[in-house]
């Protein structure tokens, strides 16, 4: 059963008027990982977002668990499929606070809340000398972990990230895409994530879309995608629009 379903999704720029997805159809199955790839403004931030409704497409459908999205309350969608953005904030909380804060919404019991914070901590191995730091005390890497570890309290069925360890090392982002992939094994979580970090994208996911300028080019299991080739055509249209790609 696929869990996320697009049907001939498009989405126009409300100012420009422009496409910045059109037509895009395709399905990822329960315990599923897939990986949005392409040049900086081809669109992976953007089916993002319509998959959590902080925008409806223009035209076209989509589907959680054979439900128009557009059918769910916000609320309920976004416990289940959760997104968490390159540029999270904490909202002026501390990070203890920051993830207790869902757990508040939900009416979970003080006890529980610190019992599932302890947990999340421990997995993500972060260091309790953050917990009463406020953002502008965080690095960008430190906050994509909170925003990650915060997310992850909730329990959803599918976790959307948006570039989720742009700002980490090497070795806390394998750390971290080690635990997503433990999940999908206990859990049966369903990750669709956007990335420039093609060789941990190539090495943990299990499908891949390849988009260009709002379009999608190519949709395949991960070692059918040609990296090498995609890399290099990549770090062209980056260099001439001024952005890189990480080699990791």
């Amino acid at each position: 059963m696929a869990s996320i379903k697009l049907e001939q999704v498009s989405l126009i720029g409300s100012f420009s008027k422009e496409y910045r997805l059109r037509d895009l159809s395709f399905e990822v199955a329960k315990g599923e990982w897939l990986v949005l790839v392409g040049a900086s403004g081809c669109g992976k931030t953007s089916v993002l977002r319509l998959l959590n409704r902080l925008q409806d497409p223009s035209k076209g459908h989509i589907y959680y668990n054979q439900r128009d999205i557009q059918t769910i309350p916000i609320g309920e969608l976004r416990q289940q499929v959760t997104l968490v953005l390159q540029e999270s904030k904490l909202l002026g909380m501390t990070v203890e606070e920051a993830l207790a804060y869902p757990l508040q919404l939900r009416g979970y019991s003080a006890n529980k809340i610190q019992k599932s914070i302890r947990f999340w901590q421990e997995r993500l191995q972060l260091s309790r000398e953050w917990w009463k730091r406020r953002e502008t005390e965080l690095s960008v890497g430190q906050r994509q972990m909170v925003a990650i570890a915060r997310a992850l309290t909730i329990q959803p069925q599918v976790l959307l990230l948006d570039e989720p360890t742009s700002s980490l090392d090497y070795g806390r982002s394998n750390a971290i895409f080690n635990l997503l992939r433990d999940l999908i094994n206990e859990r049966s979580l369903t990750i669709i994530m956007a990335s420039h970090q093609l060789e941990l994208a190539e090495e943990f996911a299990t499908q891949a879309i390849y988009l260009q300028d709002g379009c999608m080019v190519k949709q395949c299991p991960v070692h059918e995608m040609d990296w090498v080739g995609l890399r290099e055509a990549l770090t062209k249209v980056e260099t001439n629009q001024g952005d890189h790609w990480t080699a990791f």
